[in-house]
């Protein structure tokens, strides 16, 4: 581990939800959408998700109830909106879902938990999620670098609850060290039809606005936590771009989803602050980066023969080197070289 600061950075690889949401309507025309924990003749307590409200009876004009999590979207699907990115033969990779309802948490995990995978390697752990039917998965570089033998756990929903359903024949796809990405795909299906979770717009998250990651701590699948965005736009290492949270993350959180209230994927879980008295800094690659990632990945196609990265093309030459030396050659191809070099940065895997 590199320790630049007194303050350490880590890399985070390493039952049943609740009621359906009501609509509350107030007497002044505003709504409110939740979980009603207890009604009386005076008052209502309503579970935000985020908060608990105490709402006076006479302030109420309606409780309505909602349609359970599925019967207007399908769970853990982003069908309802537009399809980003290709893939080599022209299939779009994720989904960027249009006017999704505002849910709970509790909701919002009923729903998405089937699209959360647990990624397991020879030397470690992470999380990650699929973002097409056909199997295709995002996780941390960090979680899968150097390794050819990956496994990935599907938490498929059966009678009674999430069964856990373990996939071997993965592939690696695209990987970006410098954007700690990488896309998966679960090979070997004969009609693959897999829960999936839509991509958001990262540029319209707000300071205070609150999210929520489902990932496997230490080991431990189907995990959520809560909390809400610090700072939209943190730059931390090597000059890219984060997006700070205050949810709970811990090892094995690597590669997993940040979800905001509408169930759409607004980060990846990739790093966390830790120190002596520090708490609650968390860190997201943003889900612009990723739909850069995702638009750019024959960029960053996985070489089988080097395991670390995708293909990294030198420079060209500037007007100095050009009057130096001739041009190259027009039957030249481009150089494929060995991995792109790490970035200086106070981050450690683990």
């Amino acid at each position: 581990m590199k320790l630049l600061t007194p303050v350490l950075f880590f890399w985070l690889a390493c039952g049943p939800f609740g009621l359906v949401a009501e609509t509350v309507v107030l007497t002044n025309g505003n709504r409110l959408q939740g979980d009603v924990l207890k009604k009386s003749d005076t008052q209502l307590v309503l579970d935000l998700g985020f908060d608990i409200l105490k709402i006076p009876m006479d302030a109420v004009a309606a409780v309505e109830a909602l349609e359970a999590p599925g019967a207007t979207e399908e769970a853990g699907n982003g069908s309802a909106g537009d399809w980003g990115a290709t893939d080599a033969d022209g299939k779009r990779l994720f989904a960027s879902a249009k006017n999704r309802r505002t849910r709970t948490v509790k909701a919002n995990a009923e729903m998405l938990g089937e699209a959360v995978v647990q990624i397991r390697t020879t030397s470690g752990l992470g999380s990650g999620f699929v973002i097409h039917p056909d199997g295709y998965v995002i996780t941390n570089n960090h979680v899968i670098s150097g390794e050819h033998k990956i496994s990935i756990i599907l938490f498929q929903r059966g009678t009674h609850a999430l069964e856990k359903v373990q996939k071997q024949n993965v592939k690696i796809v695209a990987t970006s060290p410098l954007m700690d990405l990488a896309l998966l795909k679960i090979e070997g299906e004969e009609s693959p039809d897999f829960a999936f979770a839509p991509v958001g717009v990262s540029d319209e998250v707000r300071s205070g606005q609150s999210v929520f990651a489902i990932g496997s701590p230490l080991g431990l699948g189907r995990s959520v936590s809560q909390g809400i965005v610090s700072v939209r736009n943190r730059v931390v290492s090597g000059g890219l771009i984060y997006l700070q949270h205050t949810a709970q993350i811990n090892p094995g959180n690597s590669g997993g989803p940040l979800f905001n209230l509408q169930g759409e994927v607004v980060g990846v879980l990739n790093m966390k602050m830790t120190s002596i008295g520090v708490e609650g800094m968390g860190f997201a690659v943003p889900a612009s980066v990723l739909k850069l990632f995702l638009s750019n990945q024959d960029a960053y196609a996985f070489d089988p023969r080097n395991p670390n990265a995708g293909f990294r093309y030198l420079d060209p030459p500037g007007a100095a080197d050009l009057e130096e030396e001739p041009m190259p050659e027009k039957d030249q191809t481009p150089v494929k070289t060995g991995p792109a070099s790490q970035p200086a940065s106070p981050v450690t895997d683990s």
